[in-house]
């Protein structure tokens, strides 16, 4: 027996809980495909003030922000030891009139708050499964899952992962290429408030980012490191660990101790071609990956979602129609390319020992630190695309009203007869 779900949503990860949400709050039912959510991940994410908007629409922001730190500052150093190294530049979201960039929460409270949301949503019907197969058809997508269950689906989101199948179901090729680098993630203690400021240290294998957490004693670590470094800082105990770190940070945050899991994962960068076809579209890491800097990854798939939401057409016309379909893709490729681009090559200035690429970056993170404008364009631009541009549209528009304003000629004032001369 074969059932027919108009959306299907595969994957349990942030992204696929997201998605579910955001379309059942369009109106939407949603069938919510994947195995049980992860509440051991050892990961945290911070989301920047567009995602928390969007959460914002299904009722998360506020258990985001009260289980989640505010980043008000973000603090770039530069701790390699080559020839031409950078200036240290720090980023105050109060420069743009924003009380913190985002807040950074751990990913397995994060999943367990859009999990227990889901399991709130009357129109998310949640299966605890795996895909066996997909056999895409012009008219629906069938989907077999590892329970027995066929499902005849009008539209397929893949938010399955890099290792995506539901990217190969609808016969979108990519080449991941793996990177000499893993990335050591854990949490840490340490003596000396963070006080909401979050450090990002590019060392010549990577960058090493502090990120506050809720407690003011705490933060979460993730180092980029070659993956036989990682492979050695896995089993290296606590105590040694903690000592390699404090070293790392010049012990700006005082003493370190380490508890709790680790974890280390290898890196790679891909980017299809497209985003959507045969009914099938991808959102998150199955649509794009890269290195974790400049916290752009769950933000990113976050946008995926809020334009996939404003495209799909209402209930009762066809959800995964081709001009649906090409509509995601050109919505989002712009900010996808924009986006993996600037991180690859942020990535390989840092791994890079030529010196054109050491100068470049010095310079460009320089002119960050001199140029006020110029900075703020570039934080606004690194929370949302097209941000940076608007608040310049807006700040010349606003000097010109102010220019007219001061030389329009003003009505004339009648004397107050009280003051007449007699």
């Amino acid at each position: 027996m074969e059932t027919y779900d108009r959306i299907a949503v595969i994957g349990t990860g942030p992204a696929g809980l997201i998605a579910s949400l955001c379309l059942a709050r369009a109106g939407h039912a949603v069938r919510l495909i994947g195995p049980a959510v992860d509440y051991d991940d050892p990961r945290t994410t911070a989301l920047m003030q567009p995602s928390l908007d969007v959460l914002a629409q299904v009722g998360m922001r506020r258990p985001v922000e009260e289980n989640g730190a505010p980043l008000k500052v973000m603090r770039i150093v530069d701790g390699t030891s080559r020839l031409i190294r950078s200036p240290a530049v720090a980023f105050y979201a109060s420069d743009i009139q924003e009380p913190a960039f985002g807040f950074n929460i751990p990913n397995a409270v994060l999943n367990r708050l859009l999990d227990e949301a889901v399991s709130q949503q009357p129109s998310i019907k949640r299966t605890v499964a795996k895909v066996e197969r997909y056999s895409p058809a012009e008219s629906a997508v069938r989907v077999r899952l590892d329970n027995g269950e066929n499902l005849s689906c009008g539209l397929v989101i893949g938010a399955d992962g890099r290792h995506s199948k539901a990217r190969e179901a609808a016969g979108i090729s990519q080449e991941p290429a793996a990177l000499p680098q893993s990335a050591l993630v854990l949490c840490f203690g340490h003596d000396v408030s963070h006080d909401y400021v979050s450090t990002e240290i590019h060392t010549e294998s990577g960058p090493f980012t502090q990120v506050p957490l809720p407690d003011r004693h705490r933060s979460s670590l993730v180092w980029v490191v070659p993956p036989h470094r990682a492979g050695k800082l896995m089993k290296t105990g606590d105590d040694e660990l903690a000592r390699i770190i404090e070293e790392r940070m010049q012990s700006m945050l005082g003493k370190i101790t380490v508890d709790g899991p680790r974890a280390a994962f290898p890196l790679s960068t891909a980017l299809p071609p497209k985003f959507g076809d045969r009914r099938i579209v991808l959102v998150g890491e199955a649509a794009h990956v890269f290195p974790p800097i400049g916290a752009q990854g769950l933000n990113l798939a976050v946008r995926d979602v809020a334009d996939l939401a404003g495209l799909l057409p209402p209930y009762e016309a066809d959800p995964g129609g081709a001009d649906m379909i090409a509509a995601y893709n050109r919505a989002r490729r712009s900010d996808i390319l924009m986006r993996s681009a600037a991180v690859r090559s942020l990535n390989r200035s840092l791994l890079s020992s030529m010196l054109p690429a050491q100068m470049a970056r010095a310079v460009g993170l320089d002119v960050l630190r001199r140029v006020g404008p110029f900075r703020d364009f570039f934080m606004r631009e690194g929370m949302a695309p097209g941000s940076g541009f608007r608040a310049i549209r807006r700040d010349v528009r606003d000097a010109l009203r102010e220019q007219i304003d001061r030389y329009r000629p003003r009505p004339h004032q009648p004397q107050d007869r009280r003051h007449r001369h007699h």
